[in-house]
């Protein structure tokens, strides 16, 4: 029987164990049953098995608590409440106190210990039958909040209904709820220790609102997406990547102001990229976010498609569209940081939970979010298991993880006295360094195949080279880094008026000196077309002719540089202004000859890079360049060779000024007749037409070869080359 202390306490939903008060409970020999039901009229108690009527439940006075003695000869049997809610309206209902623990045992221990690898497949929302009652089970982490209930459209968003149970050994709270399904909005209420209420989305929600809504969405569990070997094969080391980075938002819209959906996009953009020859997509984050304007590097929903789009359903299908087509999808994805918005992670059970509770440490001061604790384990499980679910529930290739610059140092964009020493006195974040070793650790051991690459700034040592075996040494892991410093070098170069290139040679040969201290990307990223930054058209210098010339050669450099390719979307056809995140791409712009030449050089490059190994099988290996002559700073012309495991050749010629070089030799390793397979001055992508004259070799020595050819290199322009291959023998 309940006492009045207890009836108060469930009235104003602050008992403190509420699955020992409500419910059906044997006390003093006779069997209870109690329900807390605010609304109803009438209360019937009802054996689930026969539907036989046991009696009704009496109001407890000045409370909707209602009770029912059975008696002392009778056993505990699974029941319903057939209630008469005030407005004169029946239902049958499964008493939600009737079910027991929905964590098994195993998931408490691992998640106590912070290393359950898959924690999403326990905790947030689940579809699922429990004692043969269909209903959805709710667990979230908040363990120093004195109350948490799962609160919806289904109890009218009063916390006091649906109280959860606290599994003291690990800080979870759980319940399961019968009746409820896929569809269903919620929340979870969490009343701190102060007694204040929080409204909180589930951070492990797979589905969320569209904003400027805020609540999560009960979403099945996706289907597990084995990687395909097709797709691992794709994602190595010695294969071409060439990643084409979007924005889905803006890159094409429907009537010029509708989002396409993700299906749209399957239809539209996946046949795109594969026409133009990439080899991968990569997508600015698609968690779910609030702000539109972050681009979605504020996620609030990190398990979570963003609906802008459609479903989970729809973004799968997005997925396996492109890989049905050969193409990669990469994910931009963000642990470095995460925004303040109150329905979020921030102050998640009214504690510093998430975040580290000194704004030295824990808030962003660039991006006015806060910092992920990588030091608490359950932090890091969040984290590493989110990984795990893109790559593993969606079949994602790889993630791109962002700002890893500002992750490994604790003084990142920060003044003297404004960060706090690690236990070393150093700046290095030894947390973050850490979480990213076992995050990348944890991804080649469970999803061996795919791919870990770091937009990384600084010259922290390691990047991409394997951890130690202790997991607290060695390098971070990952399987590539970007190259910032290639990219700023080149585009600062490419800027100059050609007049003073020449005193500024070594902006494009000192890349080689650490070409291969790290496995690296070539990024010419969204970053590189805003914030005042201008189009990489605007970036070059002189004429109209001499701008599009100029950018055609920066490609051609690109392509044949060593390193896996990314270009963002629009580059492709130099658009001529800065991406706007809320418009779309210029696509009428392809009418125009310029433009359209150079979509096509893009995807003639991306052919070339394909089908010719030296361009790529070595990309991070120094056996895969030689230059041929990189001192000829007075005429600014760089050559190089790009090799494959056999040896087999490829030359390249940038000449980077708007003079053409008649006579120009060369020294060539093979003896023969040599082809162009690209010359960016050519007719059809908008240049100029002249051709390099190449052809058989002289037997003249140069750059140390036996023999050589003479070239007249075309004004602002790269040209590749490659040996003619042998006549096939007849068959007879």
């Amino acid at each position: 029987m309940l006492t009045t202390q207890d009836l108060h306490a469930i009235q104003s939903g602050h008992h403190p164990d509420p699955y020992d008060a409500l419910g059906m409970h044997t006390v003093g020999g006779a069997l209870w049953v109690h329900a807390f039901l605010p609304g109803a009229a009438q209360v019937g108690l009802i054996e689930r098995a026969n539907g036989r009527h046991r009696g009704a439940l009496l109001r407890a006075p000045g409370t909707d608590v209602f009770s029912l003695n059975l008696g002392v000869e009778t056993a505990p049997f699974a029941h319903q409440f057939e209630v008469q809610w005030a407005d004169g309206h029946t239902a049958r209902l499964d008493d939600p106190f009737a079910f027991g623990k929905v964590l098994g045992e195993l998931d408490v221990w691992l998640l106590s210990e912070g290393t359950h690898l898959r924690p999403y497949e326990c905790l947030g929302a689940h579809p699922r039958t429990l004692d043969g009652v269909a209903g959805v089970s709710f667990a979230v982490w908040a363990p120093s909040a004195a109350r948490v209930s799962v609160v919806g459209g289904f109890n009218q968003w009063d916390g006091r209904r649906l109280p959860m149970r606290l599994r003291g050994e690990c800080g979870i709270w759980e319940t399961f709820v019968p009746g409820l399904a896929a569809g269903e909005l919620y929340k979870f209420e969490v009343v701190t220790s102060g007694g204040e209420r929080l409204l909180k989305s589930d951070p492990y929600a797979f589905r969320c609102q569209l904003r400027p809504d805020t609540a999560s969405v009960v979403h099945g569990l996706p289907p597990a997406r084995p990687m395909a070997p097709e797709r691992a094969r794709a994602n190595r080391m010695d294969q071409p990547i060439s990643v084409y980075e979007v924005h889905l938002g803006s890159w094409r819209k429907q009537d010029g102001w509708r989002w396409l959906n993700y299906r749209e996009l399957a239809d539209t953009l996946v046949p795109y990229v594969r026409d133009m020859g990439f080899t991968h997509i990569e997508l600015l984050p698609v968690s779910e976010h609030p702000f539109d304007g972050s681009w979605g590097y504020q996620p609030v929903g990190l398990y979570a498609p963003t609906a802008r789009f459609g479903s989970p359903e729809d973004f799968d299908h997005f997925v396996q569209a492109a890989h049905a087509a050969g193409l990669g999808i990469i994910l931009d994805w963000v642990p470095a940081h995460f925004p303040t918005d109150s329905h979020g992670l921030a102050q998640f059970d009214g504690t510093h939970l998430y975040e580290h509770a000194d704004p030295k440490e824990g808030f962003h001061q660039d991006w006015n979010t806060l910092i992920y604790n990588y030091g608490r384990r359950e932090v890091r499980n969040y984290l590493i298991g989110n990984a795990l679910y893109w790559l593993e529930r969606f079949g994602i290739d790889g993630l791109r993880v962002d700002a890893v610059a500002s992750m490994l140092y604790r003084d990142y964009s920060r003044a003297e006295g404004e960060w706090v020493p690690n236990r070393f006195g150093g700046r290095e974040n030894l947390e973050a360094i850490d979480f990213l070793r076992r995050l990348n650790h944890t991804v080649g051991v469970e999803r061996d195949g795919a791919l870990m690459v770091a937009e990384e700034s600084t010259s922290f040592p390691g990047v991409s080279r394997p951890p130690g075996a202790d997991l607290h040494s060695g390098g971070l892991g990952f399987h590539y880094k970007w190259n910032m410093g290639w990219m700023h070098d080149s585009l600062h170069y490419f800027a100059r008026d050609p007049i003073h290139r020449r005193h500024h040679h070594n902006e494009l040969t000192f890349g080689l000196v650490y070409a291969f201290s790290e496995n690296f990307m070539l990024p010419f990223s969204h970053d590189e077309v805003v914030h005042g930054k201008g189009s990489l058209l605007q970036r070059m210098p002189g004429d109209d002719w001499q701008r599009f010339a100029g950018l055609r050669t920066l490609y051609g450099y690109m392509w044949a540089y060593p390193g896996k390719k990314l270009l963002f979307m629009g580059c492709e056809f130099a658009q001529p202004t800065e991406w706007q995140a809320d418009g779309q791409l210029p696509w009428h712009l392809l009418n125009d000859p310029r433009h359209a030449g150079m979509q096509r050089l893009v995807r003639d490059l991306n052919r070339v890079y394909q089908h010719h190994t030296p361009l790529h099988q070595l990309d991070t290996s120094p056996a895969g360049f030689a230059w041929i002559a990189h001192d000829d700073a007075d005429q600014s012309v760089l050559s190089w060779l790009r090799l494959d495991s056999e040896g087999h050749p490829i030359a390249v010629v940038c000449n980077l000024t708007p003079v053409p070089r008649p006579g120009y030799r060369i020294g060539l390793p093979l003896a023969g007749a040599w082809q162009e397979i690209i010359n960016t001055d050519a007719a059809v992508y908008g240049g100029s037409g002249q051709h390099s004259g190449v052809g058989h070799t002289q037997a003249c020595a140069a750059h140390g070869h036996a023999q050589s050819v003479v070239l007249n290199l075309p004004p602002l322009a790269c040209v590749i080359l490659a040996p003619v291959p042998p006549a096939p023998h007849e068959t007879p």
